[in-house]
């Protein structure tokens, strides 16, 4: 195996470092080469079979028969695993991911719901086809940041746009240490800036339906691989035209994940999200006299005292405050269901014990 991950021994063979793979994943896989497993990056997952790309080229590769009961340990889109070849391939493992972009699944369990892995840079859409919805885009930024990528804010249909300039401000206000690129995939405006700003690595299109993820995604792929759909005249709502997560390369580098458009967007162990959307408040926060303040009618509360002087909007801190709570109480949930998935094994063991015992007393 070359510096450059190519199979020599296959004519014209993949370059695993343009999928993302790099000689720190190289190291980490060298157990699974011995056991005579391929590396493999997953494209799009099926149901019992998943799309994936190798050093030989891509690949339809069976998942195991018996997987985690935890949606988050499944498979998913931008996952790097072990696959066992041969005339019936099968993804032996996953490798450890660095990071996830993970919401709360939309069954309304406790579990989680891996959106993609293995992600540097999450762009969210926000379209211009309408005024921005500020507590939707702030979901979308924690998913980003709790996810271990760097969000960017991508204005699509800037050509649509009312007053392009005042939603630009409107969002940049919403969104500290975020790039925001007004585009257009119609005219081409600022997609070349975009693509620079997404370098070489993973980056994730987020959005609802209708925000023109995959109308973008193509723009930046410079043809039309991704599906995409019209959407409703009167308020820019659009229909799931992509139903699967799937990864294509770039050809400026790097690789883009697009998503199905997200209509219900629940955090999922997002604390450090928030406290990245919010670093405004959470700076504040530091300066108020008590460590413990509510930042409602506490005396020396910095919090308070910014708005009252116009610096931070009262809307701002009702946001945080909701998705505070609403993370406290997934985390809660996601606690009592681990507490009784630990007294269900507990009561399985002891119930075994308790019929083998059984069976060596009818055997004495």
């Amino acid at each position: 195996m070359n510096s450059s991950f190519i199979d020599p021994s296959v004519p014209g063979g993949v370059d695993l470092s343009r999928y993302g793979w790099t000689p720190a994943l190289d190291a980490a896989f060298a157990g699974h080469r011995r056991a005579g497993l391929l590396p493999a990056r997953i494209l799009r997952v099926h149901r019992g079979s998943c799309d994936a790309i190798t050093e030989h080229g891509p690949i339809r590769a069976a998942l195991p028969a018996h997987q985690a009961t935890d949606p988050l340990a499944a498979p998913c889109t931008g996952d790097w695993g072990a696959l066992r070849p041969g005339r019936e391939p099968e993804l032996a493992a996953l490798l450890p991911r660095r990071g996830a972009i993970v919401r709360s699944s939309a069954s309304r369990t406790s579990h989680g719901q891996v959106l993609a892995a293995n992600v540097d840079t999450a762009v969210v859409a926000v379209s211009l086809a309408a005024p921005p919805n500020a507590a939707r885009l702030e979901r979308f930024l924690a998913l980003a940041w709790a996810g271990g990528a760097q969000p960017v804010i991508a204005l699509t249909k800037a050509d649509l746009a009312a007053d392009a300039s005042a939603a630009h401000d409107e969002v940049n206000a919403l969104a500290p240490g975020v790039a925001v690129v007004p585009t257009s995939a119609a005219t081409g405006h600022n997609v070349d800036v975009l693509a620079a700003l997404l370098g070489e690595g993973t980056a994730v299109l987020l959005g609802p339906s209708g925000a023109g993820k995959s109308t973008l995604g193509n723009a930046l792929l410079g043809e039309e691989l991704l599906t995409t759909g019209a959407v409703r005249a009167q308020d820019g709502k659009g229909r799931h035209t992509t139903v699967h997560r799937e990864l294509v390369p770039l050809p400026t580098g790097g690789v883009l994940i697009d998503t199905p458009g997200l209509r219900a967007i629940s955090l999922h162990d997002a604390a450090g999200g928030l406290e990245q959307v919010f670093a405004e408040i959470e700076r504040l926060a530091e300066l108020c006299r008590f460590g413990d303040c509510a930042h409602d009618r506490e005396p020396g509360c910095a919090v308070r005292a910014a708005i009252q002087a116009g610096d931070l909007a009262e809307r701002r801190l009702a946001s945080y405050r909701k998705l505070q709570r609403e993370t406290a109480w997934q985390a809660s949930r996601t606690d009592a269901r681990l507490r009784d998935e630990r007294v269900d094994r507990q009561k399985s063991i002891t119930s075994h014990l308790r019929a083998t015992y059984r069976f060596r007393d009818r055997q004495a």
